[in-house]
């Protein structure tokens, strides 16, 4: 055979070799997406709720600690975001479209057999303690106990002595004398300060999951309406039990609490009836005598105001201003005069009727 007819061979057959190697790693793509979307259509039907966490801040050592925080109630994935949506497509799930709009990113999908505000409240407890790198701030306050440290005597001495830390020198290695604070929340983390906390084994950063959304029967919640406020919730359920017992006990609906609270009121009332009308018991008797002295209190003052005589035997001081006795002063005169023309009058009277009688 002729070199180059042989060598056209070779190149046909190696083409169609790598033609055929091409068709079977595309089959063995198929058949790995295909296998892949038959796994998510079975955690779809299998639990109650999905949920998405954005995944691109998060480690490994997260992911296995939220495995193993809902175990026998959940599962956790790492499924593509475009076969997760075609698996929802193919079992006929409602909104799809609308949750499609999260599915952005690197996620990490929680099924989990709870409603989508349980599932919140367990996610949330789940946090992993991380390194923190420079430039990063403080969450919260960091204090380090006495403690032998790996930290050699050098440079890292002027940081604790910054830091205003306690220290000592022993075996050749820095120790730590008293409990310190070496950080407070809002502090930057310099490269120092950085250091110093990944040779004490410090992890400040406390990382939280980012909740995207959560998906329940065909509906869609945003993360941000997964948040609720219990303490307010657990007043207002308080209330509205405070209230039901007070309009059954009005009505006297046949319920122990509600008797109870039926026959206390009827009991209350009677009593302030019976004081009001002034019978005297043993259980009305103090509301009665304290009502009468009120009562008796408030006569006086008014009797006070009209008469200073009264006002005088009662020992009631009545307030009067420099003003008022001014104004006064001079409607006392006026009045005398009155009371004199009137006399005057009379006696111009009594002439009159003398002469008239003879």
């Amino acid at each position: 055979m002729r070199p180059k007819l042989l060598r056209e061979l070779n190149r046909l057959a190696k083409s169609y070799l790598s033609e055929k190697e091409g068709e079977e790693r595309v089959r063995r793509a198929i058949e790995g997406k295909r296998k892949v979307i038959e796994e998510a259509k079975e955690m779809l039907s299998s639990y109650r709720t999905v949920m998405l966490i954005d995944a691109s801040n998060l480690p490994s050592s997260y992911i296995a600690m939220l495995r193993k925080s809902i175990v026998g109630i959940g599962a956790v994935r790492l499924f593509k975001n475009n076969l997760l949506r075609l698996a929802m497509k193919e079992l006929g799930m409602k909104n799809v479209d609308e949750f499609s709009k999260y599915l952005q990113g690197t996620n990490i999908v929680v099924f989990i057999n709870a409603n989508p505000f349980e599932a919140k409240m367990l996610l949330d407890k789940i946090r992993v303690s991380w390194r923190v790198k420079p430039g990063d701030k403080v969450e919260h306050e960091i204090v380090v106990s006495p403690m032998k440290t790996d930290v050699k005597p050098g440079p890292m001495m002027s940081l604790f002595g910054k830091l205003k830390v306690p220290i000592q020198v022993r075996d050749g290695v820095i120790w730590i004398a008293k409990e310190a604070t070496i950080a407070r929340p809002g502090d930057v983390v310099t490269p120092e300060l950085a250091s110093l906390f990944d040779r004490l084994g410090v992890e400040p950063k406390i990382l939280k999951p980012v909740i995207k959304v959560a998906y329940e029967g065909g509906v869609v919640i945003p993360g941000n309406d997964l948040v609720l406020d219990l303490n307010s919730y657990r007043n207002e359920f308080a209330e509205a039990i405070l209230n039901a017992v007070n309009v059954a006990s009005e009505l006297v609906i046949p319920e122990l609490p509600v008797v109870r609270s039926s026959l206390l009121k009827a009991y209350t009332r009677a009593i302030k009836l019976a004081a009001e009308a002034g019978i005297l018991t043993k259980e009305t008797s103090t509301m009665v005598l304290m009502s009468a002295v009120s009562k008796a209190y408030t006569l006086a003052l008014v009797l006070a105001t009209k008469s200073p005589e009264v006002a005088q035997y009662l020992q009631i001081a009545m307030p009067t201003t420099s003003a008022q006795q001014q104004q006064a002063a001079p409607k006392t005169e006026e009045k005398r005069e009155e009371e004199k023309k009137e006399g005057a009058s009379e006696e111009q009277l009594a002439e009159g009727l003398a002469a008239l009688f003879g």
